[in-house]
């Protein structure tokens, strides 16, 4: 368990998966992607008010389109993974 949290469910569903890291800063987490070749976004996404209403004040996301592997979605879970077991241990 990495403590990733994804938000949303939107029906239907948008390719744009919003989510925190227990322990990670949003925008250390979206530096630590970066400098593995992952490119996503982190802030507040023009979305303060339900930030609050979540308890947070900002998230990292990622977009997807029809372009993305499989492969790539895993190599994005593995660099989350190992962001977190070298920032967190866990």
């Amino acid at each position: 368990d990495c403590g990733l949290r994804l938000l949303g469910s939107a029906a239907p569903a948008v390719p744009i998966l919003s989510f925190t890291v227990d322990g990670v800063p949003p925008a250390e987490l979206a530096s630590d992607l970066d400098l593995e070749g992952i490119a996503v976004q982190a802030g507040h996404h023009h979305a303060q008010p339900l930030l609050a209403h979540l308890g947070l004040t900002a998230t990292v996301r990622v977009s997807l389109a029809c372009y993305n592997t499989i492969a790539e979605l895993d190599a994005l879970a593995a660099a989350i993974k190992q962001i977190v077991h070298r920032r967190t241990g866990r």
